[in-house]
Formats: C-alpha cells, structure tokens, sequence
C-alpha cells in the first residue's frame, strides 16, 4: 500500500516535472519565435528603407540627368554636376552591395543630394536669366545691324547718286566752262591773202601764178567780244600743202603746240595784243621755196582751239 502510494507521488513528480518542462520550453519557442517574427520585421523595414533609398537616389540620378543637359544647353559649366552624379552612382552601388549599410548615413547623403539639386536649380534660374538678357540684347544688335545696314545701303544709294549729281555737275561745268572759253575765244573774219613777190609787190586775191609767190600775207580781222580779256594771245598758223602737209622750217620759226592733247606742228606763230576793236592781225610768212600748184589750207590756233580757217591757190 505504501509502496503504491510512493509509485503515485513519483508519477505526479514526473508530471509536475514534465509540465513545468513543457511550460518552460513554451515559453523558450514563444520567446524565440517573437525575436524570430521581430526579426523579419526588422528585415523588411530595413528592407523597404533600402529600396526607399535607392529609390530617391534613382530620382536624384534622374533630376542631375535633366540639369546636366539644361545646363549643357544653356552653355553653362557641367563639371560640378558631372562629379555629383559619379559620387552618386558610386552611392547607389554601394548601397546596394554592402552588407552592412547605415541608412542614417545615406539618408544624409540623400539630404545632402537634395539640397544641392534646390543650389542647382537657383544657378540654373540665373543662367536662364542671363541668357534670356543676352538673347535679347542680340535680338536688338540684330535689329540695330539690320537697320545699319539698311542706312549703310541708303548711304551707299546716296553716295552713287551725289556721286553721279557731282558727276553731272563736273561735266556740266566743263562743258559751261568749254563753252565759256570757246565763246571768249578770238574769232578771226573777213580773211584776205596777199601774195608777195621778190620786189615786194603785193597781190590779192584768191588764186596766184606760182612765179609771183615769194611771201604769203594772211589777214583778218578780230571780231569784238566782251567775253576776251584784253591781254596778249598767241595765234599760230598751220600752213598745209596740197597734199596735206604742213609746211615748216624750224630755222623760220616753226615748232609745235599742244592741241587736242597731241603735239602739233605749226607753221608760225605770232602775239597779239587783245584790244576787243576790231583790230586787223598780218601774218606774213617767207617760205624761201617755190609754191608749186594747187590749193593751200590756212589754219588759225588759239588757247587750245581752232579758231578759223581759209585757204588760197597758187596755178
């Protein structure tokens, strides 16, 4: 009896003993299961938090993209930008191959990329400004070229058409000024030619017998002109053969004039003095040769014209 009743208190030790066992492994797997559960969740908040992270570095990556190629096109400096987007690549590798990454560590990163794109976007704003200043001042330097060369062209119109006025008037004054200096010119008239012979008889007329031409006197009278000065003028005489040549003799007092702007020979020349009374001028020329037959031209000169002509025959 007793001994059945010992076998009884072993039994419900060991059930006593087994239920606090059971109750303390109970509680080990609970204890263990919640760190376990804790700990997943830790993971996936970890988790989310990384890909949160490299979320936002994916749009920083994005925006410094984006100001890169505005700035480019604004012509400004990319150098700065350029190394922000490699540290931040750099970032984003790391981030994502390092196993133990502290998320305080790129949130400041994340912060400090941020506050640096807000820096961006203010010089950013300043360029366009500027180029927007610049690209108005070229607008009005294109208009303001433009109408310089609009005024250079009406210039150039003006200056061809004073030039062609200047032009007109430069001929129209010469022509006034040739038209003055051959009105004021000495007009010889009532022409008469003498022939001269060894004993110094004279005979007019307009046809001689050769025997009787020694000496040649040409005379004529100087028409009145209020438009001649009263001074000396220098008259030449070119007398031409039948054949058309001029007679001369450098020994006699033959030489040569300007007319026409040639060299032209003469045969005698003579001044006069200019008295506007129509006074009568003789020329009396010794040839020392005989005539031989034919017609004989006179021709008279002064100041760079022709001032009259006539002619004789010797048969």
């Amino acid at each position: 009896m007793e001994q059945q009743k010992n076998n009884n208190t072993a039994v419900k030790a060991g059930l006593v003993l087994a239920t606090a066992l059971a109750v303390i492994f109970g509680f080990l797997y609970f204890n263990t299961k919640t760190e376990v559960a804790q700990k997943n969740i830790d993971i996936t908040e970890k988790t989310k938090e990384l890909l949160m992270a490299n979320t936002k570095l994916d749009s920083i990556a994005t925006q410094l993209d984006a100001k890169i190629a505005e700035v480019t096109a604004l012509g400004g400096q990319v150098e700065e930008l350029e190394a922000l987007k490699a540290q931040l690549e750099k970032d984003k590798r790391n981030l994502i191959n390092s196993k133990n990454v502290s998320l305080k560590e790129y949130q400041d990163k994340i912060s400090n990329y941020e506050s640096a794109l807000v820096l961006k976007d203010a010089e950013i704003a300043k360029l366009r400004e500027s180029n927007a200043r610049l690209e108005n001042a070229n607008m009005v330097l294109n208009s303001e070229n433009t109408e310089l060369k609009t005024v250079n062209e009406d210039l150039k119109e003006t200056k061809v058409a004073l030039s062609d006025s200047v032009y007109n008037y430069s001929v129209k004054n010469k022509e006034l000024s040739e038209k003055v200096s051959l009105a004021s010119t000495l007009k010889p008239m009532n022409y008469s030619v003498t022939a001269i012979n060894s004993r110094g008889k004279e005979r007019d007329g307009e046809e001689f017998k050769a025997k009787r031409v020694d000496k040649i006197k040409i005379s004529f009278k100087l028409a009145e002109n209020p438009l001649t000065k009263k001074e000396n003028k220098t008259v030449y005489v070119r007398l031409l053969d039948p054949s058309g040549n001029v007679i001369s003799d450098m020994a006699t007092g033959s030489g040569a004039f300007s007319f026409g702007g040639k060299e032209t020979v003469y045969t005698a020349k003579q001044n006069v003095m200019f008295t506007n009374t129509g006074q009568t001028v003789d020329f009396i020329y010794d040839r020392g040769a005989a005539y031989e037959a034919g017609t004989y031209k006179i021709e008279l000169y002064s100041e760079g014209y022709r001032i009259g002509q006539t002619s004789f025959a010797v048969k």
